[in-house]
């Protein structure tokens, strides 16, 4: 603490003298200013710990300082002891009420001066580190939450995350009637992939596959892994037909990039569901109308989009 930047605000020349003098000795680093408007920009380019503010100053006086500075995101932590002649308790509760930190009457005890000094920067400094540790508890929370719902591999959602976001996306649509769509995506053929090339070849596909999807949607959009060489979209606002045009988008893109570390191109195959759908009583039957889908496109040859409806699931599962 006696590093501290201490800026003292005093007007008469022979007081910022003798107080200059008494926090030199003890250690601080003294900035000063002579009346308000210089403490302000004071305070702006060097950043005190700490504000020694008389109260009776040219143009501005203490309390208008005191006040800008209680009102400042960026300096309204900086403790301020207002010092005065004046003695009245009307004035020490005045500066209180406006943020000042302590007040201490001239004139005042060299003693007394640094020990309210030190208690206001040791608690500004238990302060900074309670914020710091919140700061860092915050950063903390936000990475578990961000782990919890993000698959490690590819970085887009994971299965959880997924399943969160339908919820209620198919209670919305339920209520408002508002369409969305599911598509879901497998890559074709992806096992070949893993005993020709490799495990870590196969782990560089599915990033690749999972950026060009992640890219090829909007940011309202929910991209998730949704298990192994599976990949699920789910588009708000979106009608299935739209839906489409998005899902021979990703695939083609697929189709013509060339993945590193093999030789041969890579497609996929995408089955599209989506509300409003009356057969589609839940969203698992939605997920199970886009699987299908998904199946029907493996069935008819791979690198195709099918959609397909709930009713077609009924008339298969009958």
């Amino acid at each position: 603490m006696a590093k501290a930047k201490v800026l003292l605000v005093e007007d008469d020349p022979v007081q910022a003298s003798a107080t200059r003098e008494i926090l030199t000795k003890v250690g601080y680093d003294v900035l000063l200013a002579e009346d308000g408007i210089n403490a302000i920009k004071a305070v702006k380019t060097e950043r005190p710990d700490i504000i020694l503010l008389d109260l009776i100053l040219p143009g501005m006086d203490g309390y208008e300082v005191c006040r800008w500075l209680k009102i400042e995101e960026t300096t309204k932590g900086i403790p301020v002891i207002m010092l005065t002649v004046k003695k009245e308790l009307s004035d020490k509760i005045s500066g209180l009420h406006i943020g000042a930190d302590d007040y201490l009457p001239k004139p005042y005890n060299e003693l007394e001066l640094n020990a309210r000094i030190y208690a206001l920067l040791r608690t500004k400094a238990l302060q900074d580190e309670l914020r710091m540790k919140n700061k860092q508890l915050e950063e903390l929370l936000h990475k578990v939450n961000y782990m919890a719902i993000t698959d490690a591999l590819t970085g887009l959602f994971n299965r959880r995350r997924f399943h969160d976001v339908l919820t209620s996306e198919f209670e919305r649509a339920k209520r408002y009637a508002t369409p969305f769509s599911l598509v879901m995506m497998d890559i074709d053929h992806f096992k070949r992939v893993n005993d020709v090339f490799g495990h870590s070849v196969g782990d560089s596909v599915l990033k690749e596959v999972a950026t060009i999807m992640k890219n090829s949607i909007r940011e309202i959009d929910t991209a998730s892994r949704y298990g192994g060489e599976e990949f699920i979209a789910i588009l708000p606002n979106t009608a299935r037909e739209n839906a489409r045009v998005v899902a021979e988008r990703i695939r083609l893109m697929i189709g013509q990039h060339a993945f590193g570390g093999i030789d041969r191109n890579i497609t996929v195959s995408i089955g599209i569901s989506g509300m409003p759908d009356a057969k589609a009583e839940s969203e698992e039957k939605l997920i199970r109308c886009a699987d299908f889908a998904l199946y029907r496109a493996k069935q008819l040859g791979r690198d195709r989009t099918v959609t397909a409806e709930a009713t077609e699931l009924e008339y298969v599962e009958e």
